[in-house]
């Protein structure tokens, strides 16, 4: 028998793995079941590839299932080494409570908590803190050989280089951690990006050999997002598109959806919204016959911005968006501006009263004067959304916002940021 939420998952592109794909279509079937996903505190914020098995794992509670949210505490101090080529930096205890904070507020924005299936938040600092060396070794070391934790493809593909026995034993915590829900929470399925697959085997392992009776517990794992091109998802021009509004703010955020390519953006509504099918093919016909449009990247940038960052967040990152197309700035407020101007170039110049030809040569807005001149009298030349025609105007502290920038506008697109110091 068919289950619902496994054919969207399918048609949706999010299964990439299945430890025993008839037997957990037969339990969700029957029941409503408790499953999680761990994330590593690595930083104070994750970024948009973090979140997809999070979606993921929303998805099952919108269909009744109950997420549970481990944050590593424990295992973000040790390291995965799936993915990587080198050994993490390892970061003190300070640190990572002051990333898991951060990470629990942006969890709360993607799940429900309060609902009879509300998600439920645990640490696994709690559990494996507890543990002494001794019960490490005694009650999990002896459950895995050697021989097959070499043969997992993350440890695998880092014995040429070198792996250190800390990074080595990551795998088996995590097992204990699938263990440990499924003793004490009733959690039946983890789920993993694809790069998991073999903790996620392991955890399976440790609960088999834990338990007398027949164990029924899942994983399965997602495919790793990539653009149409085969490069990496998730970066912009300034690095990581970050959750966190102080390190990507919300219109940067809107952006970067904005400018997802036709190729891919049918790709990202199924993966990181929550439309329904039919709205997506709508939209799949307008990428098809009317691409101008963009109908499908605004609606990509508006569903990613809402569940991130929140309707104002939204209403913000829109305003500015329009503010910057029509060229009138003044409809944004000074912080607004920073946000929206902050990655176009800049000149820095002295605070004095200029002449606004001497100005925007000085800045290199303008190649010459004669040139200069001619901008500001057609009208090119606009100031804080402000336009000057008058080649006489002089350009005081009146036009410095917060006494520290101005910015200027040549032509409908050109735009250059002019700092006082």
């Amino acid at each position: 028998m068919e289950n619902v939420l496994i054919e969207d998952l399918k048609w949706r592109g999010l299964l990439y793995q299945q430890t025993d794909e008839e037997g957990l279509k037969d339990l969700l079937n029957k029941e409503q079941i408790a499953l999680y996903c761990g994330v590593d505190p690595t930083a104070d914020s994750m970024h948009i590839g973090h979140i997809v098995p999070l979606l993921t794992l929303r998805r099952f509670q919108l269909h009744g299932h109950r997420p549970i949210l481990l944050v590593g505490g424990a295992t973000g101090m040790i390291g995965d080494p799936s993915g990587r080529s080198e050994e993490r930096v390892l970061q003190t205890t300070e640190q990572i409570e002051k990333n898991v904070a951060g990470i629990k507020l942006q969890m709360e924005q993607i799940f429900d908590f309060n609902t009879e299936n509300g998600a439920q938040m645990v640490n696994n600092n709690d559990w494996i803190s507890a543990m002494t060396m001794i019960e490490f070794f005694r009650d999990y070391g002896k459950l895995l050989s050697i021989n097959y934790m070499l043969a997992k493809d993350n440890v695998a593909s880092r014995l040429e280089n070198g792996i250190s026995f800390t990074e080595f034993s990551y795998m088996l915590l995590q097992g204990i951690d699938f263990n440990h829900l499924y003793d004490n929470y009733g959690c039946r399925v983890q789920i993993g990006g694809s790069d998991q697959w073999g903790n996620i085997t392991t955890g399976l392992e440790v609960i088999r050999k834990t338990h007398t009776e027949e164990t029924k517990a899942f994983g399965i794992t997602i495919p790793l997002v990539t653009k149409a091109d085969g490069t990496k998802f998730g970066k912009s021009a300034g690095g990581a598109v970050w959750l966190d509004a102080e390190k990507t703010s919300p219109y940067e955020f809107y952006q970067f959806w904005i400018n997802t390519a036709d190729s891919d953006v049918i790709k990202y509504l199924k993966i990181f919204t929550f439309m329904e099918r039919e709205d997506i093919e709508v939209l799949e016909v307008g990428v098809q016959e009317e691409p101008h449009l963009r109908k499908a990247q605004l609606t990509l940038a508006e569903e990613m911005t809402r569940l991130i960052h929140g309707q104002d967040a939204l209403d913000q990152a829109i305003r500015i968006s329009k503010a910057l197309f029509s060229g009138d700035l003044k409809a944004l407020s000074v912080d607004e501006m920073k946000d929206a101007f902050k990655d176009i170039p800049s000149f820095e110049m002295a605070k004095e009263d200029k002449n606004i030809v001497d100005f925007i040569v000085e800045a290199g807005v303008s190649p010459s004067k004669r040139q200069a001149r001619e901008d500001v009298t057609n009208g090119a030349i606009s100031l804080n959304g402000e336009r000057v025609t008058d080649t006489s105007y002089e350009v005081s502290s009146a036009e410095r916002l917060e006494d520290a920038f101005t910015i200027v506008r040549r032509g409908k697109k050109n735009y250059k940021m002019v700092k006082f110091v």
